[in-house]
């Protein structure tokens, strides 16, 4: 899995905690002027997941205020980029004199080069906790002109809607499933993580042609992919339909797939048969008729999906489902009576 490292205030006495959150904000991203009203028991957690290109960090705090001031730059430059997505709560931001009321939901975007300022509240004061997802890019990872970035400081973006929407959920899944990935996973996946975050800010920039073209490829392929993965039980996903649902030519579709391992058709079927593998040997659904399987996974037609299936696994798909089976499985079902007594 991947590997996650902990803070938790709550292992020290409430007098030392605020202290301990401090120290660690100055360590992990850039040193920040806080200001909490809960600064006398500061119960806050923060999980880190480095990602190759990218780190990310999901924090956990009640409300505070933060400043980035030129005199701690000047004191501590570690020349990031800060993308944070509001998980929990409620904002400001403001930096280069733009001032933003952020949601949850939204992203926001900081140069923490620059001073800036960041306002974090909960919106339950019984629970009184915000939460937020904050990716940290460097500077020299960023493929896009950094005159141009400037636009976007302090800014508010939505987490919604097309690769704003896709990046949210890449990055709730990641930090929340990452026992889901291996640890060799983690620079391809700080890799797409940082061709959606450049995708989206080159998109709010106006300016498309900014991002390079190898990146826009990628994070393409990565929304086709998310597209194919919600609608992989429709029978009539076709190489068409996906190309119609992202407006490009089918043609585009096929060249953007050149440079990954399969084609598109070779892609939804692939995957198409590895959720019916799955389920197949799954004890809780073994009552499930095989069709009701293929069926749910897009399959329409016994026979094909058959023929389909056993030029993949050189058996059928009712011999897989044996074939994985538990020999020490218990089937509570009393075996057929022999020589019974005849009624009288």
């Amino acid at each position: 899995m991947l590997h996650r490292d902990t803070v938790d205030t709550t292992v020290l006495p409430p007098g030392e905690r605020f202290g301990m959150w401090l120290d660690l904000v100055a360590r992990t991203s850039a040193p920040l002027r806080i200001q909490s009203a809960h600064s006398a028991d500061f119960a806050a957690r923060a999980d880190f997941l480095h990602l190759g290109p990218i780190q990310l960090v999901e924090y956990r705090y009640p409300s505070l205020d933060a400043t980035r001031t030129r005199k701690l730059i000047q004191r501590s430059d570690p020349e990031l980029y800060v993308l944070a997505l509001t998980t929990g709560g409620v904002g400001t931001s403001s930096q280069d004199g733009r001032h933003s009321e952020i949601q949850t939901g939204e992203f926001t975007f900081y140069d923490a080069s620059r001073p800036h300022d960041v306002c974090h509240h909960a919106t339950e004061p019984e629970r009184d906790q915000a939460t937020s997802i904050i990716t940290l890019i460097p500077h020299a990872a960023l493929p896009l002109p950094p005159q141009r970035l400037a636009a976007l400081y302090g800014g508010r973006m939505p987490g919604s809607e097309g690769v704003g929407a896709l990046l949210a959920q890449f990055l709730l899944r990641i930090n929340g499933h990452p026992e889901q990935y291996h640890a060799a996973d983690a620079n391809r996946l700080g890799a797409v993580g940082l061709d959606l975050a450049t995708t989206m800010l080159g998109r709010h920039l106006v300016a498309e042609d900014a991002v390079p073209t190898e990146v826009r490829r990628r994070a393409l392929v990565t929304q086709v992919q998310a597209y194919v993965h919600r609608h992989l039980g429709n029978p009539a996903l076709t190489p068409q339909v996906v190309a119609d649902a992202h407006h490009i030519a089918l043609r585009t579709l096929h060249r953007l797939f050149e440079g990954e391992e399969s084609t598109v058709a070779s892609y939804i079927r692939d995957l198409r048969l590895a959720r019916c593998r799955r389920d197949l040997t799954d004890p809780v659904l073994r009552t499930q008729p095989v069709q009701a399987i293929a069926a749910r996974w897009g399959f329409s037609d016994k026979a094909h999906f058959s023929r389909v299936f056993r030029a993949a696994h050189g058996l059928s798909p009712q011999a897989y489902r044996e074939s994985h089976s538990d020999p020490a499985r218990i089937v509570n079902q009393p075996a057929p009576m022999r020589n019974a007594p005849r009624a009288n």
